[in-house]
């Protein structure tokens, strides 16, 4: 065999057999760099088999296999499996173009297949981003960890996938992990408190985690200290998610500097928030410059045109999205506010804090501290929240106040201790509000034989304990029934907690939560009940703790229910009525705009309280703070700008999936063929060379014992999936989407059984395309196979042909174009001369060759040494039929490059004239500096290189079997 040795310059591409060290590697990525072309590859070779590398070409002398030198080696085995495997194995290994428009794999996997979120994948790869760059700013409840889902395996299947970090908050960690492996069959390794201590267990101090786990998911909390960040510099990633991007827009804040970071180092980068700004230009434009620096002036302006393509954001009632849903979102119902009448107790209550702190008729509240009048309002919050929570409120006050020598803490602490009093009493006493929950929770059905469940959110923790502690014996119910939720829980605590109300089988039936849980958590599995049990003064607040029930796959309609104390007293009533007005405008908001926070227009829980109790202070007029949703879209301001944001997207229909074009009509199908060529009978035990492969049929769901390889390649699952599902010892796969969907149905639905915990992970994992195990039986069943011969098989042609790949790639080693060609010899008597042809659909070209499963293979080829003169042929003749096929993808990519080196130039001419107004010195140079990094890596995505790969040779049915006479 005939080996190229090359320099820095190599051409080589994803399928690229090179030799390095004496073995045999392919090729998975190739970049240019300061030490000449990184080269990643998988070992072939028996001694690196499993192995992973990198080499870098001023480094290491890299062999290339030159393709025309591919040795051609006749197919014996049963059917042609071997070759229908091997070329399986090789469309399914090569990337998918960068830009290639049509969805390959997102469209197969578990999800249901709604066209508004193939607009948003669509978008995220829209070749107008010179990277993949999107802000994922649709409505709660849409799915926007779906979408996530959905970009990151179409990165995948594109090459941009092999290092991925998600970023997000602690408490959805394993609903994101979940979701990513349960449908789209991405396992992600999770960095929570737990995860983090068998890191260091496994890892010495100085290792930097994220060299050992490719694709990890880690709360922001963890991420943002100082000694994470430091990892973080050295690093590079192939995509970055972060979820809830609206924290980071602050400049100056750890959240800020920790997207600073990632964004210039990530090929793609995804953020997701459904509040993505804070109603200010400047901070809307921060979140912009992480996506691409130059769609952002140097004076901090932008134009709508120009960021379009970089946001994709709809809400429920959106047309694409509500032409879709149907019965998988039930509408909301009605919201029903209840006003309930205060108990003596608590109308004693009101009356003191009405006339003693909230309008005193000494004319200034006992308030001894700085700010005096918010404190009495603290006291009316905690009040309308629960007697608990003002207990607590006023305990805490007399605390500071304790040894107090002056006449005003005196006076104050007076007056406390007599609050006390009254609070104490009304806690011994009937809660009116309390009595109501008991009653409506019996009403809709919440008791000891029944499956109804209800949340319940209040906003202190006091409220909750007094909840969860009552709760129990008034409803019937035992203390296990009764669950509660609040940051001062450990992220373990936390998400086991949410893993438990989404399993039918769980003992929780009333959720007592904090807004811990009002940002990402999905509640809605077993669950179409929501009480307010105080109103939080934010529809911010209000909208993300509806979204926790009312989003898409809500099969029943969501009832919103608010329990709002009314006292006696005329005063505090009228302060009631300003948050009555409060949830009605969520409502009527929640059809007609995006983002309910711009009916404020504060953008921000604190902005949104102060707003709202200046209120209740007649400082300003509820009509001054509280828009009408009329009143946004017709406005000049940045929420009517961002309201008018329209989705420049492919209409409905208008997103393209991908045909399937190889030769197995089913992944199982592909799987068992690998297997059977592998293990010959993987029916067999372990024991016995097998791996206990079994298929049952009527269930849709196959089994195996993992072998001691596999097992070694399903270390970077979850380890709560791994530990639940004992999947090392027995993996059994759903093999359909159908049973998929049921396997994730029975695990949140199963009963648990003496000695067995339940869990959300599914018994059986969906095989889709994308699925770990699916790798590993092809590179076992081609283990024997050098990558540098080329198998000759029989099929129904005229002559001899030769099938073969060619790529267009970018100094990076991405590919930018793929097709297919046939280089058919017409004249045996003339190797010399072939006929290259376009493919335009490989699919059915192979169909037409019949090599399917139904294939006879009467036995080898005989004189296969004479085709090996066709291959150097047929390689040198297509290469120059590829000039012409690349030119129009060429130039197109050259044209899309073009067009953003122009902004970038013109960027950084007008940041000699202009910038933004207190933006110093250093910080313009760094953004500079950034935008010229940017110009760098557009460079290197222009095609630079081709490469031709010889597929197969396939010559006519009637040839001869090798030893006949």
């Amino acid at each position: 065999m005939t080996h190229t040795a090359v320099n820095r310059e190599l051409n080589v591409a994803p399928g690229s057999v090179v030799h390095i060290r004496d073995e045999e590697w392919l090729v998975t990525s190739a970049e240019k760099s300061v030490d000449g072309t990184l080269v990643r590859v998988q070992g072939l070779s028996e001694l690196v088999r499993d192995t992973t590398a990198a080499f870098y070409s001023a480094l290491d002398t890299i062999e290339v296999v030159d393709p025309r030198n591919s040795k051609v080696v006749a197919d014996s085995s049963p059917n042609y499996r071997r070759a229908r495997l091997w070329l399986e194995s090789t469309l399914r290994k090569t990337p998918a173009p960068l830009n290639d428009p049509k969805l390959g794999v997102s469209t197969r996997m578990l999800a249901d297949s709604l066209n508004y979120q193939r607009i948003a994948v669509a978008k995220a790869l829209d070749s107008r981003n010179v990277r993949p760059r999107i802000l994922i700013a649709d409505a709660v409840g849409l799915g926007k960890t779906l979408e996530i889902g959905m970009i990151l395996s179409e990165l995948v299947k594109r090459g941009r996938g092999e290092r991925i970090l998600i970023v997000t908050p602690r408490h959805v960690l394993e609903q994101m992990q979940h979701e990513l492996w349960c449908r789209f069959a991405l396992p992600f390794v999770r960095l929570d408190s737990a995860g983090i201590q068998k890191v260091r267990q496994i890892l010495p101090g100085t290792r930097n985690p994220f060299t050992y786990f490719k694709r990890a998911i880690i709360s922001i909390d963890t991420l943002k200290s100082a000694r994470y960040r430091a990892h973080l510099e050295k690093l590079r990633w192939d995509a970055v998610v972060i979820d809830e991007s609206h924290n980071l827009t602050n400049s100056g804040t750890q959240n800020n500097e920790l997207a600073r970071v990632l964004a210039p180092n990530t090929e793609a980068l995804i953020l997701a928030s459904a509040t993505p700004h804070n109603g200010k230009n400047d901070s809307f434009a921060e979140l912009l410059r992480l996506l691409d620096p130059t769609v952002v002036r140097p004076d901090g302006t932008f134009e709508q045109k120009d960021i379009e393509h970089l946001i994709i954001r709809r809400h429920r009632h959106s047309p694409e999205v509500a032409s879709e849903v149907g019965a998988d979102w039930a509408e909301r119902l009605e919201p029903d506010n209840k006003l309930i009448p205060a108990s003596p107790e608590e109308n004693d209550v009101a009356d003191e804090l009405a006339d003693t702190w909230l309008y005193p008729q000494a004319g200034t509240s006992p308030y001894s501290g700085q700010n005096g009048g918010l404190f009495p309002w603290t006291l009316a919050k905690a009040f309308l929240s629960s007697p608990a929570a003002l207990l607590e409120t006023v305990q805490e006050r007399l605390k500071k106040l304790d040894g107090g020598a002056l006449a005003g803490e005196a006076k104050e602490a007076e007056a406390l201790k007599r609050l006390k009093e009254l609070t104490e009493a009304s806690l011994a006493g009937k809660s009116a509000k309390y009595e109501a929950l008991v009653n409506y929770l019996q009403e809709i059905g919440v008791g000891k034989k029944s499956p109804m469940r209800a949340v319940i959110f209040a906003e202190r923790v006091p409220t909750l304990k007094w909840l969860q502690e009552k709760l129990p014996a008034d409803l019937g119910l035992k203390a296990t029934n009764v669950a509660i939720l609040h940051g001062g829980l450990s992220d373990v605590d936390q998400l086991e907690i949410i893993d438990g109300f989404k399993r039918e089988s769980s003992d929780i039936r009333v959720l007592v939560t904090g807004d811990v849980a009002s940002e990402g958590v999905n509640l809605h599995a077993q669950c179409h009940h929501l009480i307010h049990f105080d109103i939080p003064w934010s529809l911010i607040r209000v909208e993300q703790r509806n979204g926790r029930i009312d989003r898409y796959g809500q099969k029943f309609p969501p009832q919103i229910t608010t329990l709002l104390l009314e006292p006696d007293n005329s005063q505090f009533r009228g302060d009631l009525k300003v948050l009555t007005r409060v949830m009605e405008r969520e409502h009527e908001a929640h059809t007609v705009l995006q983002d309910v926070a711009s009916l404020m227009g504060a953008h921000s829980v604190a902005r949104e309280e102060e707003a709202i109790r200046d209120v209740l202070m007649k400082k300003k007029s509820v009509h001054e703070v509280l828009r009408s949703p009329e009143d946004v879209t017709s406005g000049d301001d940045f929420d009517a700008f961002f309201e008018s944001l329209a989705s420049d997207v492919p209409a409905k229909n208008d997103v393209p999936t991908e045909t399937q074009i190889g030769l197995y009509a089913t992944d199982l199908d592909y799987l068992d063929e690998a297997l059977r060529e592998a293990f010959v009978t993987p029916e067999a035990s372990l024991s016995n060379n097998g791996v206990a492969w079994t298929i049952h049929k009527e269930h849709s769901v196959a089994e195996l014992e993992p072998p001691r390889d596999l097992q070694h390649r399903l270390a970077y699952l979850p380890q709560s999936y791994l530990s639940d599902r004992a999947v090392t010892k027995k993996m059994k796969l759903a093999t359909t989407a159908i049973s998929g969907k049921l396997e994730l149905e029975r695990a949140r639905a199963a009963q648990p059984t003496a000695g067995e915990k339940t869990t959300t992970w599914p018994e059986a994992h969906f095989l889709g395309p994308l699925h770990p195990v699916l790798e590993w039986a092809s590179d076992k069943a081609l283990a024997s196979l050098s990558r540098s011969e080329v198998l000759a098989v029989r099929g129904n042609v005229e002559n001899a042909t030769v099938l073969l790949m060619g790529t267009l790639m970018n100094e990076r080693g991405q590919v930018v174009s793929k097709a297919f060609f046939t280089a058919d010899f017409p004249n045996p008597d003339n190797p010399s001369f072939c006929l290259v042809d376009t493919l335009d659909d490989l699919g059915a070209y192979l169909k037409a060759a019949a090599l399917t499963a139904n294939a006879i293979n009467p036995g080898a080829i005989a004189n296969v040494g004479q085709l090996q003169q066709l291959v150097p042929v047929a390689v040198e003749n297509t290469s120059e039929t590829l000039e012409a096929t690349f030119a129009a993808a060429q130039q197109a990519a050259e044209q899309r490059l073009a067009g953003w080196q122009d902004r970038a130039d013109h960027w950084q001419e007008s940041s000699l004239e202009q910038h933004l107004p207190g933006m110093s010195k250093s910080a313009l140079k760094k953004q500079r500096e950034r935008i010229q990094e940017e110009q760098r890596i557009a460079a290197s995505l222009a095609p630079s290189q081709r490469l031709v790969r010889p597929l197969l040779v396939i010559v006519p049915e009637i040839t001869a079997v090798e030893g006949a006479h």
